[in-house]
């Protein structure tokens, strides 16, 4: 760690850092790299193919993006996203990939290091956060070229890597090589603390703080500790004048609420799968994986398990026929593999003959009770009890931000108060043009806490965020 981070993770800070960035994944990451003075402009003679936005990039040669209006330039996009400026940062890296085209960005990055803004990146995992604690073999669900940061494509990293995409998709564990490669070749290692572990995030004036820092807005108050080797924690304290939430959702994972979901067969992650496999808790001859879930993760742990010939019962609460079920919207030519998993879990009931062997589907049935003795019990569509004898339990049901640093849980900041956190239905409620909160001023959200689920979108909220910080700390760009 760098003697500068050190200073900043001592017990009192005696000056404020313009920027702690709260969360090490795709959205820290790319906000550390504009943040470190690597700014965007449009590549001279460069055409891109909406004639609004050419239009409108025209008016204003060698201006970077960073200094133009991203509301104006935003205006008129339509995409997958709901965030404006996630269509517009996202139009500008790939122009035409939604039509299937492979057109290089528009954009050229120039290091302008007057500009950089000092800020530290706290994660708990390596560079590329949650990515670490996703099964390496996993294939994403992106693109591989849509979980690309800027300027160094999956693509051309991989094939330096002597690695190839699989069907036009990446693994999880390249993946999270290319994130903490990307922090490396990039030269943003300095900015990153891994092991960081934040427990409080609140507004105080500081003892340390100059005339003009308590003149204006309170300072934020970060406090933690970081994990070293042997599992001790260092306490750290420091100030920021800007706080950015870059958490995703994976911190704490969603639970059933029924009794025996606290013994120690059940579980709540992928990796404990791999886990058990490798201790030989799980094998071809044991009673079966217990899998609860209908989504990707669910879907993955099937995966998983039928590719070590474990057998699975599969259950969910939802009719295989759902419309809202996530494999009916995903395309079938990029993913042969969940469409794989659907048709199983159409096709072979746990009273039925099986055409998959090992492979049992409980669909439309609810878990009401784990047993010391590995017997699950659950309700059937008819209303009746079914019991099931199981090696290990696997609750594949979702996951939820973890704000518990933040007052009230950061219940304040999401769109409904009324209502709890939720990157799809309620997330934090941001200015959509700088990601800063609406209810508190200095903080911003990028990510899934924004509304944004996709690598590919995460990085717009990242360009407001710069846009709006870099404009705090210069006021008059060079």
């Amino acid at each position: 760690m760098s003697s500068w981070r050190c200073d900043f993770l001592k017990a009192s800070s005696s000056e404020p850092l313009p920027v702690v960035i709260i969360g090490n994944g795709p959205s820290g990451i790319c906000l550390s790299y504009l943040l470190s003075g690597h700014i965007p402009y449009v590549k001279p003679g460069a055409i891109h193919p909406h004639p609004l936005l050419q239009r409108k990039l025209a008016e204003a040669p060698g201006i970077s993006i960073l200094d133009q209006d991203l509301e104006y330039l935003s205006e008129g996009l339509e995409g997958r996203s709901q965030s404006p400026v996630a269509l517009l940062f996202d139009a500008l890296l790939r122009p035409d990939t939604d039509f299937g085209g492979s057109m290089d960005s528009v954009l050229t990055w120039k290091r302008q290091k007057e500009r950089a803004v000092p800020h530290l990146v706290l994660g708990r995992n390596l560079p590329g956060g949650a990515w670490h604690s996703i099964e390496g073999s996993m294939v994403t669900l992106s693109q591989g070229q849509w979980m690309s940061l800027p300027d160094l494509q999956v693509k051309d990293w991989m094939r330096k890597k002597c690695r190839g995409l699989r069907n036009s998709r990446a693994t999880a564990g390249d993946i999270a090589h290319y994130y903490r490669d990307y922090v490396t070749k990039k030269g943003l290692s300095h900015n990153f603390v891994s092991g960081a572990v934040v427990t409080a995030v609140e507004q105080a004036k500081s003892e340390h703080s100059s005339p003009e820092d308590q003149a204006s807005s309170p300072l934020f108050h970060v406090k933690g500790y970081l994990t070293a080797n042997d599992h001790s924690h260092q306490p750290f304290s420091l100030w920021a004048r800007n706080v950015v939430l870059a958490t995703g959702t994976f911190d704490s994972p969603a639970r059933l609420g029924i009794p025996g979901e606290t013994l120690p067969f059940v579980y709540h992650e992928l990796s404990a799968l791999e886990a058990a496999l490798r201790a030989g808790t799980v094998n071809p001859n044991s009673d079966p994986v217990l899998i609860v879930g209908a989504g990707l993760s669910a879907a993955d742990a099937v995966l998983f398990a039928r590719h070590y010939n474990i057998q699975v019962i599969h259950a969910f609460r939802r009719s295989v026929h759902d419309p809202g079920l996530v494999f009916n919207q995903l395309p079938k030519m990029l993913y042969p593999e969940y469409h794989k998993v659907h048709q199983m879990m159409r096709d072979q009931s746990i009273s039925s003959p099986s055409p998959y062997e090992g492979y049992h589907s409980l669909p439309e049935h609810r878990p009401l009770l784990f047993k010391e003795d590995h017997q699950a019990v659950f309700q059937d569509p008819q209303g009746g009890q079914q019991l099931f004898g199981v090696s290990i339990v696997l609750v594949l049901i979702g996951s939820h931000p973890n704000l518990s640093y933040l007052p009230r849980a950061g219940a304040d900041l999401v769109i409904d108060p009324d209502k709890p956190l939720s990157p799809k239905r309620n997330p934090i409620d941001v200015d959509p043009f700088t990601h800063e909160s609406t209810n508190q001023e200095g903080l911003y959200a990028l990510g899934p806490l924004a509304g944004d689920n996709f690598v590919r979108f995460v990085q717009g909220g990242a360009l407001a965020a710069a846009s709006s910080l870099l404009r705090k700390e210069t006021r008059k760009p060079p």
